[in-house]
């Protein structure tokens, strides 16, 4: 059967007695119908059929002809939701403009359907329109993602007088997450003129409405602010706010936000930003407090990770001892606390005898757990005096431990500049792209490859093909700096 006759079909299957009839040809018309049949498909957009009216409008978007304006409008107040998100999709497709159009997916901003929503605001966006600005504003508390992302995005960009005057409007007084990320968009200079609101949002029921406001709290910069949050923070019961508070009042609350610190420490979400705070604090008191998540009850693996890497930070006395049993946690997360509280221990003046337990430890770690090797290399930089024996694990069969030694690498010493050329054409893709990035060092270092390493400029071009994007990165990174010696890489 030829296009016309298939065509032909379509239009008498239009008056079909059956609706599903009726909706295969109106889509039937869609795929091989030309602008002469738009009329057609307008006759079946008002349909007593929902099925058939959201065929219609697909179609008549898919045809891209003119004519259908007035008709696809219509259908974009149609009581089923399937005409309305066709129609409004077909809108879209044909670009329509103009002040109907404009309004129309204003009004589509308060449908129930969420893909209407998206519709609506996708179209608003291309035509760098607001709509009904009121509903826009109100969309940035829309429980989909994909609304409220595109509602602050296009909220952002036509960001005017009167859409700004409305944003301050919900900023102060609009319904949950709608007044949650209103408050977000505004700037700094714009705290000040919501002050009251402020001060009364911090008892609002939404908690993620008292999150918002500390941040806004904390742009208003006054005196009083310190105290109101402390207040806040003893009353909170939400995690997520009683986080944000934490963060904003650090050191700043004393003894007050040691004690509510403290109250929070056993919280999943909320312990390890506890375990800053008292770090930050950095008391003979708050030190016992992290001390007590590792050696007093069990703790979530984050918050353990956390106090780990605190105490090896604030280079407590007791630190080497509470940390060297962490390596051997079943958690992954603890050990790598552990590991970077080890690395952060090692910038403090240690006794070398406990420089020499730490170094050990790591380098054990380094042979046995190649879950965490990154962390492992990364804390044995604070340890040179292993680098002798780490160059002997060169030859290791394990590829990331290979990996990890070539990271520590001196890029000063010609020695281990030469281990670099060698280590270019291992098989392993972390160890060619690790040598790279050595001999970029080297390179920047020096201006020029190890001596003797005339011959890697054959190998390192044709790293720049290599299969790995990190290896022909890492490869062309040392080419521009010996072409251009001393530039930045």
């Amino acid at each position: 059967m030829g296009a016309d006759h298939q065509i032909a079909f379509f239009l008498g299957e239009l008056a079909a007695p059956e609706p599903w009839r009726r909706a295969a040809a109106a889509k039937g018309l869609g795929r091989i119908g030309r602008p002469e049949h738009v009329p057609a498909l307008v006759r079946a957009g008002h349909d007593t059929e929902p099925v058939v009216r959201a065929a219609a409008a697909h179609s008549l978007g898919r045809l891209g002809a003119p004519g259908a304006d007035e008709t696809l409008i219509a259908l974009m107040r149609d009581v089923d939701a399937r005409v309305r998100r066709r129609a409004s999709v077909a809108a879209r497709l044909l670009e329509l403009t103009g002040p109907a159009v404009i309004d129309a997916f204003g009004r589509l901003l308060r449908d129930p359907d969420r893909h209407v929503r998206v519709n609506a605001l996708t179209a608003l966006t291309r035509l760098k329109a607001t709509g009904d600005r009121t509903a826009l504003v109100l969309l940035l508390g829309d429980p989909d993602w994909r609304v409220w992302g595109h509602a602050r995005g296009l909220v952002a960009t036509q960001m005017d007088d009167e859409l700004r005057a409305e944003v301050l409007h919900t900023a102060r007084r609009g319904p949950g997450a709608a007044r949650a990320r209103a408050l977000e968009m505004l700037s700094a200079r714009d705290a000040h003129l919501l002050r009251d609101s402020l001060h009364e949002g911090l008892n609002n029921p939404a908690p993620e409405v008292r999150e918002a406001v500390v941040g806004k709290l904390l742009d208003l910069k006054e005196r009083v602010t310190a105290g109101l949050l402390m207040t806040a923070l003893q009353e909170e019961r939400h995690p997520d706010v009683a986080r944000r508070l934490l963060r904003a009042l650090g050191r700043r609350g004393g003894r007050r936000v040691l004690a509510a610190a403290v109250s929070w420490l056993d919280h999943p979400d909320v312990g390890p930003v506890a375990v800053d705070v008292l770090a930050d604090i950095g008391t003979p008191t708050a030190v016992l407090q992290i001390r007590s998540v590792l050696t007093q009850w069990p703790c979530h693996p984050a918050i353990q990770a956390a106090a780990a890497t605190a105490l090896g930070e604030l280079g407590d006395r007791k630190a080497l001892d509470l940390l060297l049993p962490l390596l051997n946690d079943e958690d992954r997360q603890v050990r790598a606390g552990a590991l970077t509280g080890l690395g952060r221990l090692g910038h403090h003046r240690l006794p070398p005898h406990q420089r020499h337990r730490a170094a050990e430890a790591l380098m054990h770690c380094l042979v046995t757990d190649p879950q965490v090797l990154w962390h492992t290399g990364s804390a044995l930089r604070s340890y040179p005096e292993i680098l002798p024996r780490a160059r002997d694990l060169l030859d290791h069969a394990v590829p990331g431990v290979r990996a990890t030694v070539l990271s520590l690498l001196d890029d000063t010493d010609e020695a281990d500049g030469r281990l670099f050329l060698t280590y270019l054409s291992d098989p392993d893709d972390d160890v060619r792209y690790q040598a790279a990035i050595g001999l970029g060092r080297y390179a920047q270092e020096h201006g020029a490859l190890p001596p003797g390493g005339e011959a890697a400029i054959g190998v390192l071009t044709a790293l720049t093909s290599d299969a790995s994007g990190g290896v022909r990165w890492a490869a062309a990174r040392v080419l521009r700096a010996l072409e251009n010696p001393g530039a930045a890489p």
